[in-house]
């Protein structure tokens, strides 16, 4: 594992695994998380592909950018593959990551050959009821509080509280998270609303013409889970449901994530 020079990733915090050679994959966080959330998955997937994370700006250990729409975000992920020379990346995007992942191809065709979508809710209807801890620590009055106190034991705890299994939560996500400021996170979270109440993403999907696979857990507590079968209606979409998975696949279940996502058996 590596660093790139991030003098070469404007705005971005970058990290490589796997072999330069092997078929580009690009793993993208949800709001307010990092790259640190994909560590269970990366050594399965960086034995047959180059394995580029990054933080999204403000996220982690990258700085905060001018705006936090989606399609800003979209433009910075192109500026590192642009600057990578990389292209027809397979773009993995895990919740609100798939928002990013979507406008990234939606923006530059000639970047992404496919893409896959981890726990990304289709459409602001298929919306859950968030857990309670999750109201309290993310919403005001006192998200902003306790954000600027909260431990690790508080970190982790507010991860779990969308899994539906127990999950071992990486040292290095508790770390970046830190490097999230409450301000960052809730910027996030209404740029991507916005972005997919514009428009569904089975809609923006249906526009590309380009592979995808959904992964979604069935016991999703964040999004409705039969709405995963809205990317039916896609073409060239393939849909997978995991038993008893909530919305963290990659640490609920990294063996079968891993699987789905190499396009192995």
């Amino acid at each position: 594992m590596n660093e790139y020079d991030v003098a070469h990733s404007p705005g971005m915090h970058v990290v490589h695994d796997g072999p330069r050679q092997a078929p580009p994959l690009l793993l993208i966080h949800g709001s307010g998380a990092s790259g640190g959330c994909w560590s269970p998955v990366v050594p399965a997937l960086a034995r047959h592909r180059h394995v580029i994370r990054v933080d999204l700006p403000g996220c982690g250990q990258s700085p905060p950018p001018p705006s936090y729409d989606v399609p800003g975000q979209a433009g910075r992920v192109a500026a590192v593959l642009d600057g990578l020379g990389l292209r027809q990346v397979t773009a993995v995007g895990h919740s609100s990551g798939g928002y990013v992942a979507t406008a990234l191809a939606e923006q530059r065709p000639d970047l992404v050959g496919s893409l896959a979508l981890i726990s990304t809710g289709p459409s602001l209807d298929a919306l859950l009821p968030q857990p309670l801890v999750l109201r309290v620590l993310l919403g005001p009055p006192l998200g902003p509080l306790i954000w600027s106190i909260r431990s690790d034991a508080m970190i982790r705890g507010g991860i779990r509280a969308t899994a539906a299994r127990p999950v071992d939560v990486p040292d290095d996500l508790v770390a970046e998270l830190r490097g999230t400021s409450y301000r960052a996170f809730r910027a996030v979270l209404s740029r991507n609303t916005a972005y997919v109440a514009e428009r569904s993403v089975p809609e923006r999907l249906a526009a590309l013409g380009i592979p995808v696979l959904v992964i979604f857990g069935s016991a999703d507590p964040r999004w409705e889970p039969s709405s995963a079968h809205r990317y039916d209606a896609v073409p060239n979409t393939r849909v997978e449901l995991l038993p008893g998975v909530g919305h963290l696949p990659v640490l609920e279940a990294p063996e079968a994530t891993s699987r789905l996502l190499l396009g192995t058996p």
